[in-house]
């Protein structure tokens, strides 16, 4: 039997069309035919007293609100209530819904505040009422998905410095060591042309490298001897002074990127080691300090949310879709899912080929069959997830060798006999 029918039932309906300047709300006491609606200007004070309203009006028994968001600021302030059971709604489960009775497709936000309350009255047994995750959980996840976001800024701002470098100072690529480090940044901020590099002492260069970790003496030696020997790809002074300014700005922002990314690391790394889960994730080969927290937070804690491998692998985005009308039959790459949870699957799955076997072998047969990386790697992931899933569901670590040993009682291609 669904969790949703074992509850007692709810004392009222909301549906919550939430907005930054107003929420518009409609309300359905149970047992009464009337529906009620309202606007709350979005303030903290407001939502919070609206919320104190309802507690007193329905004596603390369970209110049910359907909310078009799983985070944000308003359910963080929902979360905080015990008697109201919150049921995100999909966006697009939503314009679905309102597309039955507006086929024009008209929209209006008092109305989806009542179809929102209209498919949790009538529709609650198939919806599933949102746990939250514990504090640590939750930490962890908005640290991980934010720190995703810094290392795509630093990705841009190492390709737009590569792309200005090509255009005027290729030979920089190389003498500043790898894109997107303290070394790297620095070196563009204070030679930003070839001209300036080639003014500088054989012995400050020595300095700098040095100061910055870089112990390969011949390494070194040899971009010395590269810079006094280099030829500039132009000497146009409309190309090189516009485009070093430009470089200097982009390492200007780089480095505070780097600094922060750093920063997160250490943060993440630490409440890793208090979280009870991160024992589990970090059996899973290849995953280490970057993917343990991102995988951990994806299951998240509460085991009864998903239902089966299946339904997770709809929700990581790794399972196809599948379209079938009569003799046609289409499959595709499924969109309506978190992008930061389809790229943890994704990349983990690319990383683990280096670290297990069997992954591997996987890969290398699919390629062998003509599918491209990105599939590949996506079928590698599925399969991953579903061990995965049975690991979180048994509190099981990840063992290689059972898992192996488990191939080879199936005779499956993946795993080699050992000769004789």
């Amino acid at each position: 039997m669904d969790i949703n029918q074992r509850r007692a039932p709810l004392a009222a309906w909301v549906g919550l069309d939430w907005a930054d300047r107003q929420h518009l709300i409609c309300l359905q006491a149970n047992g009464s035919p009337e529906t009620e609606s309202r606007k709350l200007n979005q303030r903290p004070d407001a939502l919070h007293e609206w919320i104190a309203q309802l507690r007193a009006r329905f004596t603390g028994r369970k209110v049910g609100i359907a909310i078009e968001q799983s985070r944000g600021a308003v359910i963080h302030a929902l979360m905080m209530y015990d008697f109201l059971e919150l049921y995100p709604i999909n966006p697009k489960a939503l314009a679905r819904y309102r597309e039955a009775f507006t086929v024009s497709g008209a929209k209006d936000d008092p109305a989806d505040a009542e179809f929102l309350m209209d498919l949790l009255r009538l529709h609650q047994a198939r919806l599933r009422a949102w746990i939250p995750d514990t504090v640590e959980t939750r930490r962890l996840q908005i640290l991980t998905e934010y720190r995703r976001k810094l290392v795509n800024d630093r990705v841009r701002h190492t390709n737009r410095i590569t792309s200005l470098l090509k255009m005027y100072f290729p030979q920089a690529l190389d003498w500043a060591g790898e894109l997107g480090t303290t070394l790297s940044c620095d070196f563009r901020q204070n030679w930003p042309t070839l001209t300036a590099i080639q003014q500088v002492t054989p012995t400050q260069l020595r300095d700098f490298y040095r100061q910055h970790h870089c112990r390969r003496l011949a390494l070194i030696d040899q971009r010395i001897a590269q810079i006094a020997d280099a030829l500039a790809l132009t000497d146009d002074p409309a190309i090189v002074q516009t485009l070093s300014m430009a470089v200097q700005a982009e390492a200007a922002q780089l480095r505070p990127l780097i600094q922060a990314i750093a920063r997160f690391d250490e943060v993440i790394a630490e409440q890793l080691t208090r979280h009870p889960g991160h024992t589990l994730f970090d059996s899973f080969p290849g995953a280490g300090p970057v993917y343990v927290p991102r995988l951990l937070t994806a299951f998240g804690e509460d085991r009864s949310r998903w239902g089966g491998s299946a339904a997770f692998l709809c929700h990581s985005g790794i399972a196809p879709v599948t379209r079938k009308s009569g003799k046609s039959c289409l499959v595709h790459r499924r969109l309506a899912c978190s992008n930061f949870v389809r790229q943890t699957f994704q990349e983990f799955a690319a990383q683990s080929i280096q670290s297990s076997s069997w992954a591997r072998a996987c890969y290398d047969r699919m390629r062998s069959r003509g599918f491209r990386h990105p599939a590949a790697v996506r079928s590698l992931a599925y399969k991953w997830i579903r061990i995965m899933y049975r690991c979180w569901m048994d509190s099981t670590p990840y063992d290689e060798e059972i898992y192996l040993a488990s191939l080879r009682a199936k005779h499956s291609p993946l795993v080699q006999e050992p000769s004789e």
